[in-house]
């Protein structure tokens, strides 16, 4: 049994990220990481999932579970910041396991992120495709419904069944394009993100103080809308289960961690992104949802283009403001995708790395200097997932991923306090256990009040992961056969 539980010291990790064939390029600032999280996170869970979680869950209370998320990522932040600066290389809550809970840990948070990662870049995949279509009506292009909608779709009552559509076409196409973008460089990359970040945040600031003069206060009462009798929906119990599907909202910063083999100086400047970009969109997130849900009732949000809902509410007054806010939309989206599927192949690097998966998902282009094989096969994942499945089912299974990813992260920081105190920490975690005992409680709680059926998948998605560990990836391990080639 001990072999499943054997650890890599962070000295050991550092070492190997900074030699030999696998050496990633170091180009990014302190401006490039925090706009990495920034790009991250502000996207599906405006542009998306405020609209649909406000319509099936919280109501106007939306504003409420988008506090209670942000104070559980707060809270995983500070332990994600702790172990990015003591450990920084790629692979983030993988990698942190590794040096903590040992290799089995391991391999489960970093098979479990590819719910959060990889499914994530899907899910905003999903939801680009609704704003390019609504902004292509605009002008008068119409996208024939079974080109621009996915052949799957589920419901509580009926399960899963055809929607009689072919494929949602454009989710193909922006998961296709982000992927050549992330094959050609890091730097490419991140420039093609922080031009996109300062589009979408002028465009959102726009909406906010601008659209706040048309909210109607009757569209807030009730604030908390009475419960029809589900645990869920709406109710108290509705805002938990809303702040639940809204954490994928903000599992963007944490894609910074990813990022930390190809950081200039990490130790300093990982900390500072993922944290400047959790609190700065929190404050946005809060002043959207709470502007939305003035200027038209909660009710008419279960679209997959909310903002526009609600820029149409305010009449004519606000109408110059709406190609505006799409164009602001289908830039920030495409950021969002980028950024996860950035995260997912620096998942598959580390974890081929270690040998975990085959040797080939590390490999690094000569020329570009990226992990092109792991690039291209995340990209083919997303891109036949973007184009067959309807983004609820997408965000709730990201949800659960990211919500379990957090609560790993939360206790290898009260392991590594506990087994190795001397470490060198360039940014401690304050007030250790009560900030990861409380990252983990919010974790749970959350991941306790989504739907059954996103249980059900997690636990068959992780049988799946343990079978491929059990009888490939624990006999291939590096430390399994430290002076063998990779199977």
């Amino acid at each position: 049994m001990k072999r499943f539980f054997r650890t890599k010291s962070h000295l050991q990790l550092i070492g190997e990220a900074d030699s030999g064939e696998h050496k990633l390029e170091r180009a990014l600032g302190p401006w490039h990481l925090t706009l990495l999280g920034v790009g991250g996170i502000i996207g599906a869970g405006i542009f998306v999932l405020t609209g649909q979680a406000s319509a099936m869950y919280a109501g106007p209370a939306i504003v409420l579970a988008y506090i209670i998320s942000g104070l559980g990522c707060a809270f995983a932040g500070l332990c994600y910041a702790e172990f990015a600066s003591m450990i920084p290389v790629a692979g983030s809550a993988y990698t942190y396991s590794y040096a903590t809970l040992g290799e089995l840990f391991a391999w489960i948070i970093g098979w479990d992120l590819i719910l959060e990662y990889l499914f994530g870049a899907s899910t905003v995949a999903v939801g680009w495709s609704g704003y390019v279509v609504s902004f292509l009506k605009d002008i008068g292009v119409i996208v024939p419904a079974a080109l621009c909608n996915a052949p799957f779709a589920y419901d509580p009552r009926l399960g899963m069944h055809l929607t009689g559509a072919i494929l949602n076409v454009p989710a193909v196409l922006v998961v296709a394009f982000v992927t050549t973008l992330l094959v050609i460089g890091i730097k490419q990359s991140a420039t093609f993100n922080g031009v996109i970040v300062l589009i979408k945040l002028t465009v959102i600031l726009l909406f906010v103080f601008l659209g706040i003069w048309f909210v109607n206060p009757a569209n807030w009462h009730p604030f908390v809308p009475p419960n029809t009798g589900d645990f869920g929906h709406f109710g108290w119990s509705g805002v938990l289960r809303g702040s639940a599907v809204v954490f994928f909202a903000y599992i963007g910063f944490d894609a910074v961690s990813t990022a930390a083999q190809e950081a200039k100086n990490p130790q300093r400047d990982l900390p500072r992104g993922i944290l400047f970009s959790l609190a700065f969109c929190g404050l946005l997130y809060v002043a959207v949802s709470g502007v939305l849900t003035g200027l038209v009732p909660f009710s008419t949000l279960n679209v997959p283009h909310p903002i526009a809902v609600g820029i149409d509410a305010a009449g004519k007054s606000l109408a110059w403001l709406r190609p505006l806010v799409k164009l602001g939309a289908i830039a920030g989206l495409s950021s969002v995708v980028l950024v996860l599927m950035l995260g997912q192949t620096r998942i598959f690097f580390a974890m081929a790395h270690d040998w975990l998966l085959p040797a080939g998902f590390a490999r690094i282009h000569s020329r570009f200097k990226t992990p092109w094989i792991a690039t291209l096969v995340t990209g083919v994942v997303a891109l036949v997932t973007a184009g067959l499945f309807p983004i609820g089912i997408l965000g709730e299974l990201v949800s659960i991923g990211a919500l379990l990813a957090f609560a790993m992260v939360c206790a290898g920081v009260l392991v590594m306090r506990r087994t190795k105190p001397a470490v060198v920490r360039p940014f401690r975690t304050p007030w250790v256990p009560l900030v990861p005992l409380l990252g983990i409680l919010f974790s749970a709680v959350q991941m306790c009040s989504l739907p059954r059926d996103t249980w059900i998948r997690l636990i068959a998605w992780m049988f799946i992961g343990l079978v491929i560990y059990f009888t490939y990836s624990h006999r291939a391990s590096r430390l399994h056969h430290a002076n063998q080639p990779p199977v």
